[in-house]
């Protein structure tokens, strides 16, 4: 299902390759310049090339059931053990709709600004592989379920997370999809064998318009799609498990040219080899036109190992999707407020303005509301809700300590998140709980220990031995003493023992 949406692309190219390109991209051009990504110039010193990018990425919606069948979903189940006579294509099956993929679709389509379609279709999309049983993809190519949408995102100029420009990249439509499964190559015995458990899974894919400029640019973008489909709950979109798959096109010109012809990356499974692949594509497009090269317009492949894109094939000749309405589905009709009729059963059908009430505070809100609450910086804020359960964890601390929560985000963000980093653990994986954390900070703030001490206190609870701060305070005797008769006693000592010398 990844495979792609060529008609989609090749129009948005085609209009840019029209005439010179907008205004803006050239000022985004210069932002990403000005973050290191460099552009060079081209033979003459004079023109800096301009990049262009766009991504098609296909979500998997959370669903315990598939787009068109009622066999379940689940990842890494024993090949060909969740696949209903519909997703093998037995003759005679029929597809029947499943509402929470719809429910999903939508609420993705309204938390990225969209215009819902009250009537959406549905289409055959034919091409012929060895996981797609039926010949063709049921998708949505005429009238897509949402329309016109906006994704705002935020990176960092040079690194420095002090120095935040938030951008926006317009969302041209998501559509629903069905997945094909999946081919398993056995190089050993020469053969392909065919996994069908994926195959009818419900996607969403958004296309977004080639508003972007480099990897950085398309890495941000994602990430906080991500974030706001789990936000959702509509995807759960996890890229190692290939719930979250992006395809990128990129192409680059001159200031006041044409599109140059652009190339597809595809089905790139991490955000920061997406990052990787997008500006190794650009890097590669620019030295190959510098050389008196010309650039394909093909499919590559990005090889993580090896840190490059490789072809996989041109796409010269344009393939004939055969694209014809879907016999088998009615058109997709949805209601809101206002259109609902007053005998309809409200069970039977999905009200756009019910979904809208539902939508959950959007990691945007989210981040004003912990600078807001908390008195944090920003940037931190991203910090947070960038790592799955951070912030849960920050607020649990701030609730079991008396430490401010200003001081508590730099014990979060340099201490326990740079280890956590350094052994490759997730928060819920971290062997020192908010509770044990906290506790630490309690005895810091009561001045009882020293923050050389505290930071020795958090070296032994890494160790996960089950010990509390205060037990290993103890036991390492890192208290501070507050007598101050003891004190002098020790200072006396000290005198009367260098006097003997």
């Amino acid at each position: 299902a990844a495979r792609g949406c060529g008609g989609v692309w090749r129009r948005a190219w085609q209009r840019g390759a029209g005439g010179p390109s907008p205004a803006p991209r050239g000022q985004r051009a210069v932002a990403c310049n000005a973050r290191g990504g460099a552009v060079p110039a081209g033979k003459s010193g004079l023109a800096p090339w301009e990049p262009v990018v766009g991504l098609e990425i296909h979500a998997q919606i959370s669903s315990s059931s598939k787009l068109f069948s009622g066999s379940q979903v689940q990842f890494a189940a024993p090949p060909n053990s969740l696949v209903s006579f519909f997703d093998a294509s037995l003759p005679g099956t029929l597809p029947v709709l499943n509402r929470r993929c719809v429910e999903a679709a939508v609420m993705t389509g309204l938390a990225l600004n969209c215009s819902i379609n009250k009537k959406s279709l549905f289409d055959r999309k034919h091409y012929f592989y060895a996981d797609l049983p039926a010949g063709y993809q049921i998708t949505q190519q005429r009238v897509p379920i949402a329309v016109n949408g906006s994704l705002s995102y935020s990176l960092c100029i040079d690194n420095k997370m002090s120095q935040m420009v938030t951008k926006t990249v317009r969302i041209k439509q998501i559509q629903l999809e069905q997945d094909s499964g999946k081919s398993l190559h056995d190089d050993t015995r020469s053969q392909t064998l065919v996994d069908l458990n994926r195959a009818g899974v419900g996607l969403m894919e958004v296309v977004m318009e080639p508003d972007m400029c480099c990897g950085e640019e398309a890495a941000a973008a994602v990430r906080e799609l991500q974030l706001i489909l789990q936000t959702l709950g509509s995807s759960q979109a996890v890229m190692a498990e290939g719930q979250l798959r992006v395809d990128a096109n990129v192409s680059v010109h001159h200031p006041g040219e044409p599109y140059g012809v652009r190339t597809e990356v595809k089905n790139i499974n991490s955000i920061r080899f997406l990052a990787k692949a997008v500006d190794y594509e650009i890097q590669r497009q620019i030295e190959e036109l510098e050389s008196g090269g010309t650039i394909l317009n093909e499919t590559r492949a990005f090889d993580s190992k090896l840190g490059c894109t490789v072809p996989m094939r041109d796409k010269e000749g344009k393939q004939d999707y055969r694209f014809m309405p879907e016999p088998n589905l009615p058109p997709l009709i949805l209601y809101d407020a206002k259109s609902l009729p007053a005998n309809m059963n409200h069970q039977q059908v999905v009200n756009i303005d019910l979904i809208h009430e539902r939508l959950p505070d959007l990691p945007s809100v989210k981040r004003a509301k912990l600078v807001e609450r908390y008195g944090i910086l920003p940037e931190h804020s991203f910090t947070l809700l960038n790592e799955d359960g951070l912030t849960e964890f920050f607020e649990n601390v701030v609730k079991q300590t008396q430490m401010k929560p200003k001081k508590v985000i730099g014990w979060i963000l340099n201490d326990l998140l740079s280890y956590l980093k350094q052994h490759s653990l997730t928060v819920k994986e971290s062997p020192v709980s908010s509770f044990l954390l906290a506790d630490l900070l309690n005895l810091l703030e009561k001045k009882e220990i020293s923050s050389t001490a505290a930071k020795q206190v958090l070296a032994e609870l890494w160790k996960g031995e089950g010990k509390t701060p205060l037990e290993i305070v103890k036991e390492k005797k890192l208290e501070l003493i507050q007598d101050q008769k003891e004190l002098e006693q020790i200072c006396q000592a000290v005198i009367d023992g260098q006097e003997n010398e």
